[in-house]
């Protein structure tokens, strides 16, 4: 039963659900094509008026947590419709072959670990893994970049790597048409990826690389969908605060089997994890302490053993429960 008075506070929502620059109601992850609709490549400040810009200005005008009721649902039902389509993508792709890789936006194209990752990634899409990661920029565009350009020569993926190397960092102003343009040089169909970005960090502008970006309002239910539907492994390149959050998120999932078993948790950069920021011998002295449980931990700088370690993971795991 509805009184005359709720049912003009209801009609009251749903006209202000019917004004947000974002459908509330979405059935499908975003494309690249769908976020960046209005940019133009080679139309300066383009991006301002693109419809991931709109929704990033709205969100901002109205506080990264919104005091307002109706604008509160209307996030949450978003984020809810983004839930329920990545559980519809994972119909159609094995979670058991879902590796994450998590690291620093900051990492710059014309560094030598954003090599390092995009030729990892591209060959382990190649051998049939969904890769994973924040879908922003540096290690995350990288990882997404690796997978974009999976079944092309590594002199296709050389080429793409120095077209971008004209915009180092996402705070360029041809990063985003840089990354468009190699889009539009290397198309591809086959092969895909899956970023999950967040408004809260709007600044940093989603990368057009992955082929289905699941973007959330809220950075909590973001942060643990990336962690969550890594279960195929998690590769951590260097980063700073935010990479060493998920170290540790993920260390608590392994350690209870939050899911029935534990995934590697492979540490890439020996010197970073061991003498930049020593969180690799801290982890495993937790661990050899008991304080961990049922780790899978792995220190290299070699790509060659992350895919042969993230391999024989995959052959010896059943499918997830979800």
């Amino acid at each position: 039963m509805i009184t005359a008075t709720g049912y003009e506070e209801l009609k009251d929502v749903v006209s202000y659900l019917e004004q947000m620059p974002f459908d509330v109601t979405r059935k499908s992850l975003y494309t690249a094509a769908e976020l960046y609709e209005g940019f133009n490549p080679d139309k300066k400040n383009s991006y301002n008026t693109c419809f991931d810009s709109k929704v990033y200005q709205h969100y901002s005008s109205l506080g990264q947590h919104a005091r307002n009721v109706k604008e509160l649902l209307a996030r949450t039902l978003h984020d809810h419709c983004i839930h329920a389509a990545l559980a519809r993508f994972f119909k159609e792709h094995d979670h058991r072959r879902c590796v994450g890789v998590l690291g620093g936006h900051a990492l710059l194209r014309t560094d030598k670990m954003f090599r390092e990752i995009a030729h990892l990634s591209r060959r382990l899409t190649q051998e049939g893994f969904i890769m994973l990661s924040g879908g922003g920029p540096g290690a995350m565009e990288a990882t997404h970049l690796g997978a974009w350009m999976a079944g092309q020569t590594q002199k296709k993926l050389d080429d793409a790597l120095k077209m971008l190397e004209s915009a180092p960092s996402f705070k360029d102003a041809g990063w985003l048409s840089t990354a468009f343009r190699v889009v539009e040089k290397y198309p591809q169909k086959k092969y895909v990826s899956l970023g999950i970005p967040t408004w809260l960090y709007g600044h940093e502008p989603s990368t057009p690389f992955a082929t289905h970006i699941a973007k959330f309002f809220e950075n909590s239910i973001r942060e643990d969908n990336i962690l969550t539907l890594a279960f195929g492994g998690t590769i951590y390149a260097p980063g700073s605060a935010g990479t060493l959050q998920e170290v540790f998120q993920e260390a608590v999932q392994n350690h209870y089997l939050s899911f029935g078993f534990a995934s590697p948790m492979i540490f890439l950069g020996k010197h970073f994890w061991t003498e930049e920021i020593p969180v690799y011998p801290l982890v495993e002295q937790l661990l050899e302490a008991g304080k961990y449980k049922n780790l899978l931990l792995t220190l290299t700088d070699d790509i060659n053993q992350v895919v042969t370690i993230l391999k024989q993971f995959n052959q010896q795991q059943p499918q997830p429960e979800l």
